[in-house]
């Protein structure tokens, strides 16, 4: 359990930011919980000298980037994001030497070391609407192969070219076609929200693609009582929270990111209390993506 009055004495100069695949005790003591579009926006607003970073490793490099001014911590180091790992910026450079004149657009889900080599980066919530509004006609997309495809589906009129070819989020690729036939059998009146990092034949059977944020306002708005939801089970946790009238299945009940659930109850208040774990970046690195990273914001709106 996390300590109330130990959280309430560290939140006078330090923000707590989690991401929506924490789990419970983590969401519950931060300020804001959401995806990495809404956690980004909320970090270029902190009003606070530390930021604890409840998330993977590209989500703390953007708070960084975002706040030079800031110290940004994360509980621990250990939670390290695999996709990420899978595009290594020199990567990116020989993809653009092999298409000169496309525009690198990369997945925030990246390092900011390859960030820097980007001209834009996006979100799962905004890739169609980044993409769509560069104008260049053929893009190099990256990490992420089945957000690629997502961002192609929609804007036929681009070249969308993933780099690697092969990238992909180790737990969004669990779900298969059949996992949803079998929930929607199941459940026949439920609207089924999945996420763009699923595979194709995964997304052909969404009555929407969305972020996970884009998933909690989708459950918001909509008048359907139950919901199949094709994410890291981490999200249901917030959904029902926010939506005690309603019913939310998970696609998959093995769909968890041990990644994530690397931020344990003791280490987030060992690092609230100590203040050790900065991340810390290359001044030029972090110059670089943030232009890439601010570019987004503006494009975004």
């Amino acid at each position: 359990m996390i300590d109330e009055n130990f959280l309430k004495e560290q939140k006078k100069d330090c923000i707590i930011l989690a991401h929506n695949y924490q789990i419970p005790e983590i969401q519950d003591a931060a300020d804001f919980v959401g995806d990495s579009l809404d956690l980004c926006k909320r970090a270029a607003a902190v009003d606070k000298p530390y930021i604890l970073f409840c998330g993977v490793d590209f989500m703390a490099e953007s708070a960084a980037m975002l706040n030079p001014e800031k110290t940004v911590l994360l509980p621990t180091y250990d939670a390290r994001c695999p996709m990420a790992a899978m595009l290594p910026a020199e990567k990116i450079r020989e993809a653009k030497e092999e298409h000169p004149g496309a525009a690198v657009v990369l997945y925030i889900n990246t390092w900011a070391e390859a960030r820097a080599e980007s001209d834009v980066t996006c979100t799962s919530a905004n890739a169609v609407k980044i993409v769509k509004a560069l104008s260049e006609k053929k893009i190099l997309f990256g990490p992420d192969a089945n957000l690629a495809w997502h961002v192609a589906r929609n804007l036929p009129d681009k070249e969308i070219i993933p780099i690697p070819s092969d990238g992909f989020c180790r737990v969004h690729v669990m779900f298969k076609r059949e996992h949803v036939l079998e929930q929607k059998e199941q459940h026949p009146e439920a609207e089924i929200l999945i996420h763009p990092e699923c595979k194709p034949e995964v997304q052909k059977l969404a009555d929407h693609i969305c972020s996970t944020q884009q998933m909690v306002n989708q459950a918001k708005a909509s008048d359907s009582k139950e919901f199949i939801i094709g994410t890291e089970t981490g999200l249901i946790y917030k959904l029902r929270k926010e939506n005690p009238g309603k019913t939310f299945y998970p696609l998959l009940e093995k769909a968890v990111c041990r990644n994530m659930k690397m931020i344990t109850p003791k280490n987030f208040q060992e690092e609230l209390k100590e203040r050790k774990n900065v991340v810390k970046l290359d001044e030029k690195i972090s110059e670089r993506a943030r232009a890439s990273l601010d570019r987004m914001l503006t494009l975004s709106g």
